[in-house]
């Protein structure tokens, strides 16, 4: 029997190791050079003008607008507790749901008439997000806190129920019917530069994301509340025995992330026109796909990924040649690839692990 020395073992280890990545990404290049080939090739033999690819591209910046709003909950909680809040995009149908009912009510009032218009909108934003904040806070003190010391797979289970729950809920109070966003004439129309047509609500989403997501970056570096997010994020402990109430920090987190989820259902239903029981399945799981695209944990890498997330998933059909139905299908495919190539996120994961 031949003995292989113990050096030369151990290179031979690091050697394999070293090789695993190096195979990995020329995979990914070959991978992005045949999709990129693909898109050429289909949009030479198609001959897409340049107009349809910016209305494409506007398209997708909106979507991307809405998953970013819902891909940040995901991050902070996951910055603090990591774990995945899976009924976070049922928070955002139920912010939805609040914000149809805050309409219906603020047309009543005569609100949506004329210069009161954007007063209606604005508390039909407002309903959606105070409820939405409310549901996430009710959830994080039924659902999660008594299974904060629990393994990791506890949580999730709990929160996958708590997903299912809240979609059976709003199915069996309301029923199945669609609630349909009525759009006022102020944001009824839209833009139009050429043959290029950006609506009001697309509009309105892109620049409400930008200054929310903003807002919450603000929040997070520079208020007593952001420090002593940063802080339980980092040693739960050593917080604790600094004076921070770590359950009511917890708390008010998952009151921000809920609130931006709440926002970006109201959203949705005006873009949509309509809101329904199961609307924010899909969105809750490309808001996560989002959030691992860009870097779960990292606030920055949210917004990115929900922006290149959306862009592909709006421009990806055309340029592949494929039905537009199919578009969840690249959304889904995106997320298989981040996580074989760059488990990380491109801009990479931020996560605090406690040190002895």
């Amino acid at each position: 029997m031949t003995v292989v020395p113990q050096e030369h073992g151990w290179r031979a280890q690091r050697s394999n190791a070293l090789a695993l990545p190096l195979l990995a990404r020329a995979i990914g290049l070959l991978i992005v050079i045949a999709i990129l080939a693909r898109a050429v090739s289909v949009s030479l033999s198609e001959n897409y003008p340049l107009t349809f690819w910016v209305s494409q591209l506007v398209n997708g910046l909106v979507l991307g607008g809405v998953y970013a709003l819902v891909a940040l909950g995901y991050t902070l909680v996951y910055g603090i507790l990591l774990m995945i809040n899976f009924a976070h995009g049922e928070v955002m149908m139920v912010g939805g749901v609040a914000g149809f009912f805050g309409l219906q009510i603020a047309s009543s009032l005569g609100w949506l008439d004329g210069s009161a218009a954007a007063l209606g909108l604005l508390f039909a934003l407002l309903a959606g997000m105070g409820v939405a904040a409310l549901t996430g806070v009710t959830l994080e003190r039924v659902a999660y806190r008594p299974l904060r010391g629990a393994p990791r797979l506890v949580p999730l289970i709990s929160a996958i129920g708590a997903s299912l729950f809240l979609q059976y809920s709003v199915l069996l109070i309301f029923g199945v019917r669609p609630m349909v966003y009525q759009r006022p004439a102020l944001i009824a129309d839209g833009l139009r530069a050429g043959p290029v047509f950006v609506p009001y609500t697309g509009l309105i989403i892109f620049v409400t994301s930008l200054l929310l997501m903003g807002m919450l970056v603000a929040i997070v570096q520079y208020t007593r509340l952001g420090r002593a997010m940063r802080a339980v994020a980092t040693d739960k402990e050593a917080a604790a025995l600094m004076g921070v109430d770590v359950n009511q920090i917890i708390a008010l987190t998952f009151l921000l992330g809920s609130a931006l989820a709440g926002a970006a259902g109201v959203m949705l239903g005006f873009h949509n026109s309509v809101i329904k029981f199961n609307s924010g399945f899909i969105p809750g799981l490309k808001a996560f796909t989002a959030a691992v695209l860009g870097g779960i944990g990292n606030i920055p890498g949210a917004m990115v990924g929900a922006l290149v997330l959306g862009v592909a998933e709006s421009i990806g059909p055309s340029a592949l040649g494929i039905p537009a139905e199919y578009r969840d299908i690249i959304a889904f495919s995106v997320l298989v690839l981040v996580l074989i190539f760059r488990p990380a996120g491109l801009l990479g994961e931020v996560v605090v692990e406690k040190r002895a």
